[in-house]
């Protein structure tokens, strides 16, 4: 009964992970075979949802300025102009950073965080929330 379904089973990792041709270890009657997922081969999903966001039109290189009062205003300006945006004007904008900083990660100095995370506070009294 089940080595009926085995047979029957079939499976498309190889269409996303390089499969090893030999068996690299043998548990009971299962070979194991090592593997390595395949390149995607382009640019991030995050980096096309950056330059194409269906919310905010923002300045080019707003994050990279250096400067949080820019990058505010810069937020407030395209989060009150933008006729897309699904939430509020504060909470388009706060995502924005956040999405920005989020996708960043690993990859921004303190230098490069300190600006965003002023950002914020900035975001917050420009739309009249309390600071944190």
């Amino acid at each position: 009964m089940f080595s009926s379904a085995l047979k029957s089973f079939q499976s498309n990792i190889n269409s996303n992970y390089t499969v090893a041709t030999a068996a690299s270890a043998r548990a009971g009657p299962w070979k194991i075979y090592d593997a390595k997922k395949k390149s995607t081969g382009g640019r991030k999903w995050s980096a096309g949802v950056t330059q194409h966001s269906n919310a905010l039109d923002l300045e080019k290189g707003v994050f990279t300025s250096g400067s949080s009062e820019k990058i505010a205003s810069s937020l407030e300006r395209s989060a009150k102009q933008s006729r897309r945006k699904k939430g509020s004007s504060y909470q388009s904008a706060m995502s924005m950073l956040n999405f920005y900083e989020n996708r960043a990660g690993k990859n921004l100095s303190k230098r490069q965080k300190a600006p965003l995370e002023k950002a914020k506070n900035k975001l917050r009294k420009l739309f009249g929330k309390a600071e944190k």
